[in-house]
């Protein structure tokens, strides 16, 4: 039963395999990612940046279709674009980092939205939107795997001055004078996860395997490092659920990933080991 249940399905059939390659691979890449938007406070801008690589990929689906390449350098480039455009406009204006990317995503959104609409059919859209994982193909996990190696190495190497400029970029000004470089880094990153997840789970949900499972470990510890592992832990553990799932019930993919994500950060805020509501409310007994 347990075997039927769990591991048939992805011995069976060589689209749950790829399908839980490209999960896992982007569970270990885009989650420890998600640990610093939480950190910096721009998990929302996640979101956002998710968004903002709509109207790329738009474009490039109007001229080539569903191409692989051009729908993805389509995507990096508005990414990458109001990333820019939105830290162009905080530091030469009042107004604040967060609000700054909501318009550009909002508008970016929209954008992506009309073009698809104009051209496109309603398949078309809910396929850009919500992505279908188990559609991955050798080609698309290629894409996915590259682009995840090149993330984790550069976030291995700017990991601890990254550290730094989360909790004191001035200290970090001051020792160094690269605060911004790293920023920009890290900017950059996100919007490189999020174009490989946009193959996957479409443009709306990219950023849920991101962001859900590193907010759950604030429930569990207190240590970067710690929370950076359970992360992937997490993100890996929602995927394979997720799949079985969807596999099993007949479920959409996407959305059954990012539920299964959803739950488990309910689920913590309960039961979680650090500040979950069971541990604050019913504290244990201290003998003194």
């Amino acid at each position: 039963m347990l075997y039927e249940t769990i591991i048939q399905p992805f011995m069976d059939y060589g689209f749950m395999r790829r399908a839980l390659a490209a999960c896992v691979i982007m569970a270990a890449s885009a989650s420890p990612l998600g640990v610093f938007l939480v950190l910096r406070r721009m998990s929302l801008m996640g979101d956002a940046a998710s968004h903002a690589i709509l109207p790329g990929i738009a474009l490039a689906f109007i001229f080539t279709g569903v191409a692989l390449w051009p729908m993805t350098i389509g995507g990096l480039i508005a990414g990458l674009l109001m990333a820019v455009a939105a830290g162009v406009i905080t530091r030469m204006t009042n107004l604040k980092e967060d609000a700054s990317f909501t318009a550009a995503y909002l508008t970016s959104l929209a954008i992506g939205v009309m073009i698809i609409s104009l051209k496109g059919s309603t398949v078309d859209l809910l396929h850009v939107l919500f992505g279908n994982v188990l559609a991955v193909d050798k080609d698309s996990l290629k894409l996915i795997n590259c682009i995840a190696t090149a993330s984790l190495l550069t976030l291995a190497i700017i990991y601890r001055p990254l550290i730094m400029e989360c909790f004191d970029p001035g200290f970090l000004k001051v020792q160094q004078g690269h605060g911004a470089i790293y920023h920009y880094l890290f900017l950059v990153l996100v919007v490189l996860n999020l174009v490989a997840s946009f193959q996957a789970l479409g443009t709306l949900m990219a950023v849920g395997i991101m962001v859900l499972p590193a907010i759950a470990t604030r429930f569990w510890t207190k240590s970067i490092d710690s929370a950076v592992c359970l992360s992937i832990v997490f993100g890996t553990l929602c995927s394979v659920i997720g799949l079985l799932l969807s596999y099993h019930f007949s479920l959409p993919s996407g959305p059954s990933i990012v539920l299964t994500a959803s739950t488990w950060y309910l689920i913590s805020i309960f039961v979680g080991a650090k500040g979950g509501l069971i541990i604050r409310f019913f504290p244990r007994k201290h003998f003194h």
